[in-house]
């Protein structure tokens, strides 16, 4: 089999900063000043980790250096290197669109069977836009808002789904959403998600995600019991770092406080003390006092942690009581899951591993569910 891998090497630069994407340059160049690690590689590196056991049966075209060259080597494989070092360098210069869109288009004319790619939704629109449908792809999830259906639902099930591939061929696909939100515009406090196209991709559910879903209107009743639900029998005068959704807007709505879109602010006693707080802020708030989480998980995918509130790492997740992690959606959100499992992809497998199970779900005015977390 012959697979082709492009990383971009700056997805999801910033999102522990809560800068929301790695669109804009000035703040990717503001992520690196502040010391901030580049998290695709390594997941990159953990996806290609089962491909190394077919040894000649596969072989990988990689992006040169930090593209993709790098990561194969890293995963103990012996990859061909397409493209010049200085499209790849991206220690010394940052990686651009036309950088990943040459990749792909060079891949897909050498014949790759399948283009795993690591990044973001900004990622899989350039893929789309140089390859269209010409290759079937495996999205490697490594962005921060993560709303396109291309993307494996983490590295590992990513890895293990490209091992069965190698192993048994691409047969079954099926048409995936792209989908991207303009980063300019939340910044500016307007979510403006854009259909971009469709990719094929493998048809296996159960290790890839689906498209982000949008609250529906007819949810507002519900969210608004539940805000007054946990302002009556939860919150009390802690401390709670309140995730991104319009389940959590409708709770911050309630006490006169304007929800950051796509952010994480933190109320203690009803009034807003932390607006949009990033990773430090929250880690630096919790090195001084006890304080909970209320979330809510993506529409259509369920993720509760990993996808666009990567401010909530994992090591702000390592300080919070596991019985202080309150979960809220409306009925018509977990039906929309359609028995599939909450997820959460924290990118420490350990962690990962303690937070799965079961948990309770708010749904309503003294209205709990249990529902399952993978």
């Amino acid at each position: 089999m012959r697979l082709g891998l492009v990383v971009n090497p700056i997805a999801g630069m910033g999102g522990r900063l809560a800068y929301k994407g790695s669109d804009d340059a000035a703040l990717v160049a503001a992520a690196r000043e502040r010391g901030e690690p580049a998290l695709a590689p390594a997941r990159a590196t953990e996806a290609l980790l089962p491909l190394a056991a077919f040894g000649g049966d596969l072989e990988v075209l990689a992006c040169a250096g930090e593209m993709g060259e790098r990561e194969a080597i890293a995963a103990r494989l012996a990859p061909t290197v397409v493209g010049s070092e200085a499209a790849g360098a991206a220690a010394t210069v940052p990686t651009t669109a036309r950088d990943t869109r040459a990749a792909a288009v060079d891949m897909a004319d050498r014949g790759v069977e399948l283009l795993l790619f690591a990044g973001g939704d900004g990622t899989a629109v350039d893929v789309l836009e140089a390859i269209g449908d010409r290759v079937p792809v495996l999205g490697i999830p490594a962005g921060v808002k993560m709303h396109s259906a291309v993307f494996a639902v983490n590295p590992r099930s990513a890895g293990e789904l490209a091992a069965r591939l190698v192993q048994n061929g691409v047969r079954g696909l099926r048409r995936a959403e792209v989908m991207d939100v303009d980063e300019a515009l939340l910044r500016a406090g307007s979510v403006s998600a854009r259909l971009h196209g469709f990719m094929n991709v493998p048809d296996a559910r159960r290790h890839l995600q689906n498209a982000k879903a949008r609250s529906l209107g007819d949810e507002t009743l519900a969210q608004e019991q539940i805000a007054h639900h946990l302002v009556d029998h939860v919150l009390g005068d802690g401390t709670w770092l309140v995730g991104p959704g319009t389940t959590t807007g409708a709770l911050l709505g309630l006490l006169g406080i304007r929800k950051t879109l796509l952010g994480v602010d933190v109320i203690r006693r009803g009034a807003c003390v932390i607006a949009d707080a990033d990773e430090r802020a929250l880690l630096e708030l919790l090195a001084g006092e006890e304080a909970g989480i209320v979330v809510t998980p993506v529409g259509g995918q369920g993720f509760l942690f990993g996808r666009g509130n990567q401010q909530l790492s994992a090591a702000v997740l390592e300080r919070i009581d596991r019985e202080r992690i309150v979960v809220i959606a409306t009925e018509a959100k977990i039906g929309r899951l359609a028995g599939a499992p909450l997820r959460v992809d924290t990118g420490v497998a350990e962690l990962d591993a303690s937070l799965a199970g079961y948990t309770r779900v708010a749904v309503g005015y003294n209205r709990e569910i249990v529902y399952p977390v993978a």
